[in-house]
């Protein structure tokens, strides 16, 4: 979602409400007389401009440029990211990145040291593998997002980085009960719910995740937040504190609109996940009959080369193969002859119809399937009319062809 403005206090972010003056959020000194000097009053307040509400496909969001900071909100997050389990990710955003900032691979121009292994990786990745792996197996992965726009490379990055477990989320103290100082708890607000996480050193262990679905009720009285799990009784409630009652509200506000904008964006998100899933079925299904075309055209050209050393005059024979994911190949049946005159032999006239009526129906089938399997017209009027007109060439050809076999004899 589009970033909102925060201010961190005790380490923790806290949203502001922009319909909230300033001064609701200053610290206590703040409202003393100014007259005092504002040097008094301890360090600044820093507003910063960050991402509120984490959404897990990128074409929820609509607007362009929100989109643009919500990719490299992820970005920074990424390189901060300790999923030591999901490493294999980690290129891969890598691979998104770099397609997003420099673009197609070039051999003459992206070797070498080309980009910085710092901007796209968390350091203990870089430590673990070292610079000269990553700059090894990169591009080769760099060179598989061939073709894909800026745009699109933002999609992917978006989609696979909120799939690290520690990306999308917010984390704020929580304590067992009243008289804790440290606190030994964190509550973990993540796109699909709350977790829960016990602290040991510097190390969270999950304790409870709780999908939005299996939240029946939250509670914030003064310090005291409840969780009330949905389909337990009540006295199998979660009781924790935050410390204070603005931490309370804070979280209140925070949980309820995220839970809220959960359930509002569901119907949204299977929409979107029903188109992507249709793409994706077209791509592989237009992928299918182009190998199925070029498995067609090898066996054609293997059978007319046959034809012709058999022969032993069969002059050379060209064919042309286009990509069947093109809106002509209805129209050329990704086939294209060569209609160069050349010097003509007895045996070329019986070869040359032959390979001809092989190329017209295999030409006439390869269209007539790819037509019916992926959605586009085929052209055939065209193509008959285009067909009866090559007929009407080839009979005149043959013609020509014996009307000087006879002047040669009558000579």
């Amino acid at each position: 979602m589009p970033p909102d403005q925060e201010f961190i206090k005790d380490n923790e972010h806290v949203y502001m409400e922009l319909s909230q003056k300033l001064y609701k959020y200053c610290p206590k000194e703040w409202k003393k007389e100014a007259s005092k000097g504002i040097d008094q009053f301890g360090p600044p307040m820093i507003i910063h401009f960050r991402v509120q509400y984490y959404v897990e496909n990128g074409r929820l969001i609509s607007d362009r440029i929100a989109r643009y900071y919500y990719y490299w909100h992820l970005r920074k997050q990424v390189l901060h990211s300790q999923c030591m389990l999901q490493e294999e990710a980690y290129f891969l955003l890598a691979a998104f990145a770099l397609q997003a900032d420099l673009g197609n691979f070039k051999r003459n121009k992206h070797y070498g040291k080309y980009f910085e292994p710092e901007a796209y990786f968390p350091s203990w990745v870089i430590t673990k593998r070292g610079k000269d792996y990553i700059l090894k197996h990169i591009p080769n992965m760099h060179k598989d997002q061939f073709a894909l726009t800026a745009s699109e490379a933002h999609l992917k990055y978006i989609k696979e980085a909120i799939r690290l477990d520690d990306i999308a989320v917010h984390y704020y103290r929580l304590y067992k009960d009243k008289r804790e100082i440290e606190a030994s708890l964190t509550l973990g607000l993540t796109t699909r719910g709350i977790q829960i996480f016990q602290n040991i050193s510097e190390e969270k262990q999950l304790l409870y995740d709780f999908p939005w679905t299996n939240v029946g009720k939250l509670v914030f009285v003064g310090k005291k937040f409840e969780i009330l799990p949905d389909g337990l009784p009540s006295a199998r409630k979660l009781i924790y504190y935050t410390g204070c009652p603005m931490r309370s509200r804070h979280l209140l506000e925070l949980l309820s609109s995220s839970h809220r904008l959960y359930m509002n964006l569901q119907p949204v998100l299977r929409h979107i996940r029903k188109l992507e899933e249709n793409e994706e079925k077209k791509q592989y299904r237009e992928s299918y009959i182009s190998d199925n075309l070029d498995f067609d055209m090898d066996h054609l050209e293997k059978r007319s080369q046959a034809s012709g050393s058999s022969s032993g005059s069969m002059k050379h024979k060209r064919f042309s193969r286009h990509s069947t994911t093109s809106h002509s190949s209805s129209q050329t049946s990704g086939i294209e002859t060569d209609t160069k005159i050349r010097d003509i032999v007895p045996e070329d006239i019986f070869l040359s119809s032959t390979i001809y009526h092989r190329l017209k129906t295999c030409s006439s089938m390869t269209s007539h399937d790819s037509s019916h399997t992926s959605g586009v017209e085929s052209g055939g009027k065209d193509r008959l009319e285009d067909d009866s007109q090559d007929d009407g060439n080839l009979m005149r050809l043959t013609n020509w062809y014996y009307f000087l076999i006879f002047l040669f004899y009558l000579s």
